[in-house]
C-alpha cells in the first residue's frame, strides 16, 4: 500500500536546488515519487511502506539538504522508577520522525529532536499513553513550528542584511564616491592615498563575504564540488571573483597585466548587500503566501470544558476523546468536531466554509471544530478529534494542494535542470571573448563582465513562479469555501471546456416534496404508508420526501421485510407477504394507460414519477417536486460568460430534466441514466472537450472519479467528496464559479511568473554579458547586476500576492 511521507528541507534557495532534492529522495529504495516545493520547503515522498523518515533524511542530508528538525517537549505523568524512562525514550523514538529522545524523571520533561512535518505531536502523546503514561503538550500557547522558523529566518536575514549593509556603505563611499562628487577623489589621494582606501575596502569587503555572506559559500562551494551548482554557487563564484581579482590588485598588483589593476570591491560587497536584501524581502513576503494554513492552524482549540463522571473540568484538546460531552458557551469557539447534544444558537462558519452568515444549529446536528458558537449555550458530544477533525482534514488538504507539483511545473524543471551550468559556461566564454577581443586593458572589462554574467541569473525567480502562486491560490481558495483536495486539479480546472451538472442535490435544493398522488387500486392513505414504508429503507432525498408526506397526514407505517435497494431503479420489499416495488418507471416492465395522462402532465411541469406495483401490477403514481436552488441560474449564467458551457447529467425523466435545464439555461441534457453509466454519458461529453463534473450523492461518485475534474458539494455525502478533486464546503452551488475563477486567476498569475523569470534571463544575460558595449552602450554594473537578481523573486511573490485579493463569485 502506498504511502506519503512529508519532510521540512533547508539549505533550498532555488529550481537547482529544488531537483537535487528530488533526485536523492527518489534514488531511496522503495519511493515511487518524491516532490519538492521551494515556496513551502515541503518534501513529500510516496513509497511502498519501507522508507522511514530517517531514510530520507539521510538522503537530503547527503545531497546537501538537510531534513528540518525542531525540539519538542512533553510533560509526562505517572513515571516512577529508572524503567519507566527507558520505557517511555523507546516509546518515542519508535515514532518514525523522531531523531533522539530523552526523559527527565526529575522534572517530568521528554525532550525531543524530530523531523519536522514527518510526526506530529498528537502522534508523540498517543505513543506514551500506549507504553501506559499520561502525556501532554508542555506549553498550551505554543506558536505553530512553522511560524516561528519563519518569523526566525526573517529576523536572522534582517540582522544580516543591516550589519551587511553598514559594512557596505563605507566602500560605496570610497569606490564611488569621487564619481558622485570629484573633488572628493582629489581629497581621499591627498590625505589617506588609494593604497590605504583599498586596504580599508578590502578589509569591510572582506568582513561582509566571509560574515553575512559566508552563507553562499557554505552552501554554494560544496554544490559546486558535487557538481551540481546552484545560486549561492553562482554569488560564490562572482562575489569571489571579484573579491580575488580586487585582493590581487590591492597587494600584488605586479602580478597583472600593466594599466589592469583596478579593485572591485565595492561591487562584492555591494552583491552580497542586494541579494541579502531580496532574500530578507522574500522571506517575509513568502511568509504572506502561507497565512492560510497558519489561519486554518489558529482556528484550533486549546482546551475544552468536558463533562466527565458529572464533573465539568478543563482539559486539553489533545486529551479529548470522542464520546466526550463538551460544553460551550456563548462566543466560544468550537472546540472540535461534535454533535449537538443540548441547546440551539447559531454558529459561525465562515472560517471553515466561506458562508458569511451564521447557521442555526440544534440538537441532532453536527458543529465543525474551529467554528464559532453565537449567543446560545450548547452541549456538544464530540464525534471526531485529533486528525479525524474537519478542521485538520482541511488543513491536511490545503498543505497536500499547496506542495503539489502542476504539470505546467515541468518546463521549468526541464530549464532549471541545465540552467546554472549553461550560466557558468556563458561566464566563461564571456571572460574569454572579453580577454581575446576586448579593448586594452580588457582583463577589468572581462572580470566585470563575467561576474555580472554569474550575478544577474535567476534561477530563484523560475523556482518560485508556480509553487509561490498555487500556495496563494489554495490558500485563498480555502478561505472562499473551495477546497482543492488536489493541487493539479487547480491547473486541470482553467481547462474545462464542458461543466456538467447532477441534478438532485446540486442544482436544486436537494429537498423535494409530494405533490401528487394518484391510486388505481385501494385507499390512497393505505397505499401511501405502505410506500412510505418502503422508502424508509432509503437516505434517497425523493424517499424522504414520501416518508414526510406519511408523517404529516399521521399515518401509521407497516413494517418491512427483505428490503432492498435497486441502485438507480428503486427499491422493493415485502410488506404483509405481498412484495412491492417503489421506483423510477424504468424499473417496471409498462405503465398502466390510466395513469398515462396524469403522469405525463407532471412530467411537463418538471416533476419526478414515482410508481409503485404490489406483486408487480402498478397500483400507484406519486409526484414530487424539487425547488431549483436561488443562485443556479447566476451560477450557469458566469460559467457561460466564462467561455463553459453547461451540461446536466441526471437519472430523472426526460420531462423533468428538460424543465430544469430551459429555467437555468442549460442546453445540453442526458437524462434517465443509471449511476453507473453517469460515467460513460462523461465521456461521450469529454469527445467534445475537457469535462468537469458536479454532483453530491452516492450515486455521484463513479462520475467525480471519471471527470477531468470532479467537484463535490460540500453538503453531500463523504463517499462523493472522497471521489472529488474539488470540494465546495459550503455546498453553495456559487463555488463552482468561484472555483473556475480562482484556477483561471491562479493560472494566469503562474504564466506572468513565467514569462518575467525567463524574461528576465534571456534579456538580462546577454546585456550583462556586454552585448551593449559592443555597439559602444554601457557594460552592465555588477552591483545593477545584484540588484536586479533580487528583485526578481521578489517581484514574483509579490505579484502572486495580489491572489490573495480573490473575491467569491456573487
Amino acid at each position: 500500500m502506498q504511502q506519503t511521507l512529508r519532510l521540512d528541507v533547508t539549505g533550498l534557495s532555488c529550481a537547482g536546488c529544488v531537483r537535487r532534492a528530488e533526485a536523492a529522495l527518489s534514488g531511496v529504495d522503495g519511493v515511487h515519487e518524491a516532490r519538492v516545493n521551494l515556496a513551502t520547503r515541503r518534501a513529500e515522498v510516496a513509497h511502498d511502506g519501507a522508507v522511514t523518515p530517517a531514510h530520507a533524511a539521510a538522503a537530503l542530508a547527503k545531497a546537501g539538504y538537510p531534513a528540518a528538525e525542531e525540539d519538542v517537549r512533553l510533560r509526562v505523568d505517572g513515571a516512577t522508577c529508572g524503567s519507566c524512562v527507558a520505557r517511555i525514550e523507546a516509546a518515542l523514538a519508535a515514532v518514525p520522525g523522531v531523531v533522539s529522545a530523552a526523559f527527565n524523571l526529575a522534572n517530568g520533561q521528554a525532550r525531543l529532536r524530530i523531523l519536522v512535518g514527518a510526526v506530529d505531536e498528537a502522534d508523540l502523546i498517543a505513543a506514551v499513553k500506549r507504553a501506559g503514561y499520561a502525556a501532554s503538550t508542555l506549553t498550551d500557547d505554543r506558536p505553530d513550528a512553522a511560524a516561528e522558523r519563519d518569523a526566525a529566518d526573517i529576523a536572522r536575514l534582517r540582522r544580516d542584511t543591516l550589519l551587511a549593509g553598514l559594512l557596505t556603505l563605507p566602500v560605496m563611499v570610497l569606490a564611488m564616491g569621487g564619481h558622485v562628487w570629484p573633488p572628493f577623489h582629489h581629497w581621499l589621494h591627498g590625505t589617506i592615498g588609494m593604497g590605504t582606501s583599498w586596504t580599508i575596502q578590502f578589509v569591510l569587503t572582506s568582513l561582509v563575504l566571509f560574515g553575512p555572506g559566508l552563507r553562499f559559500f557554505k552552501l554554494g562551494v560544496p554544490a559546486l564540488l558535487h557538481r551540481a551548482p546552484d545560486m549561492n554557487a553562482l554569488v560564490a563564484l562572482g562575489t569571489s571573483a571579484a573579491w580575488g581579482f580586487s585582493t590581487v590588485a590591492t597587494f600584488a598588483p605586479g602580478i597583472l597585466p600593466p594599466g589592469t589593476a583596478e579593485v572591485y570591491f565595492e561591487a562584492a560587497a555591494v552583491i552580497v548587500t542586494l541579494i541579502l536584501l531580496g532574500r530578507w524581502l522574500e522571506a517575509r513576503a513568502r511568509g504572506q503566501a502561507g497565512q492560510a494554513i497558519r489561519k486554518l492552524a489558529g482556528l484550533q482549540v486549546r482546551e475544552a470544558r468536558v463533562r466527565r463522571d458529572g464533573v465539568m473540568q478543563m482539559i486539553a484538546i489533545g486529551d479529548l476523546v470522542t464520546g466526550d460531552e463538551i460544553e460551550l458557551r456563548p462566543g466560544a469557539r468550537v472546540p472540535t468536531d461534535g454533535e449537538i447534544i443540548e441547546g440551539r444558537s447559531d454558529i459561525d462558519e465562515s472560517m471553515v466554509t466561506g458562508e458569511p452568515l451564521p447557521v442555526t444549529r440544534a440538537a441532532g446536528e453536527r458543529v465543525i471544530g474551529g467554528t464559532v458558537n453565537g449567543a446560545g449555550a450548547l452541549m456538544i458530544r464530540a464525534t471526531a478529534t485529533g486528525k479525524d477533525t474537519v478542521l485538520s482534514q482541511i488543513m491536511a488538504a490545503v498543505a497536500d494542494a499547496q506542495g503539489a507539483k502542476l504539470p505546467i511545473q515541468s518546463l521549468v524543471d526541464r530549464v532549471t535542470a541545465i540552467f546554472v551550468p549553461v550560466v557558468i559556461a556563458t561566464a566563461l566564454v564571456t571572460l574569454g571573448l572579453w580577454l581575446a577581443f576586448g579593448p586594452a586593458p580588457a582583463l577589468g572589462l572581462a572580470v566585470v563582465a563575467a561576474v555580472s554574467v554569474l550575478v544577474v541569473a535567476c534561477p530563484c525567480a523560475m523556482g518560485l513562479a508556480v509553487p509561490v502562486s498555487i500556495m496563494v491560490g489554495t490558500g485563498r481558495a480555502s478561505e472562499l469555501g473551495v477546497l482543492f483536495r488536489r493541487g493539479d486539479a487547480l491547473q486541470a480546472l482553467q481547462g474545462v471546456q464542458i461543466m456538467a451538472f447532477d441534478k438532485t442535490g446540486t442544482l436544486t435544493l436537494g429537498k423535494p416534496v409530494v405533490t401528487g398522488v394518484t391510486v388505481l387500486d385501494g385507499s390512497e392513505d393505505t397505499t401511501l404508508a405502505a410506500i412510505a414504508a418502503l422508502e424508509a429503507t432509503s437516505d434517497h432525498p425523493i424517499a424522504r420526501a414520501v416518508v414526510a408526506e406519511a408523517e404529516a397526514r399521521g399515518l401509521t407505517l407497516p413494517n418491512v421485510a427483505d428490503a432492498k435497494a435497486h441502485a438507480g431503479l428503486g427499491v422493493a420489499g415485502r410488506i404483509e407477504g405481498r412484495m412491492l416495488k417503489v421506483g423510477a418507471a424504468r424499473f417496471f416492465d409498462d405503465i398502466p394507460q390510466g395513469l398515462a395522462g396524469t403522469v405525463a402532465a407532471w412530467e411537463a411541469e418538471g416533476r419526478s414519477v414515482l410508481f409503485a406495483a404490489f406483486d408487480d401490477r402498478i397500483i400507484a403514481a406519486l409526484a414530487v417536486s424539487d425547488r431549483i436552488k436561488p443562485e443556479a441560474r447566476s451560477v450557469i449564467d458566469a460559467l457561460k460568460a466564462a467561455g463553459v458551457r453547461p451540461a446536466m447529467i441526471t437519472g430523472d425523466s426526460r420531462a423533468a430534466a428538460d424543465a430544469v435545464a430551459a429555467e437555468l439555461g442549460i442546453e445540453t441534457v442526458i437524462a434517465g441514466v443509471m449511476p453507473t453509466v453517469k460515467a460513460e454519458a462523461l465521456a461521450e461529453l469529454a469527445r467534445q472537450g475537457r469535462v468537469g463534473f458536479v454532483g453530491d450523492g452516492i450515486n455521484d461518485a463513479p462520475a467525480l472519479a471519471a471527470a477531468d475534474v470532479g467537484i463535490a458539494m460540500g453538503s453531500g455525502t463523504d463517499v462523493a467528496i472522497e471521489a472529488a478533486d474539488v470540494v465546495l464546503m459550503s455546498g453553495d452551488l456559487r463555488g463552482v464559479a468561484t472555483a473556475h475563477r480562482i484556477s483561471l486567476r491562479t493560472m494566469s498569475n503562474i504564466r506572468q511568473n513565467l514569462v518575467w523569470a525567463f524574461g528576465y534571463n534571456v534579456a538580462l544575460i546577454p546585456v550583462a554579458a556586454g552585448l551593449l558595449a559592443i555597439f559602444g552602450g554601457p557594460m552592465l554594473s555588477p552591483m545593477l547586476a545584484s540588484g536586479a537578481m533580487a528583485a526578481s523573486s521578489v517581484l514574483v511573490i509579490t505579484n502572486a500576492l495580489r491572489l490573495r485579493r480573490l473575491r467569491a463569485v456573487a
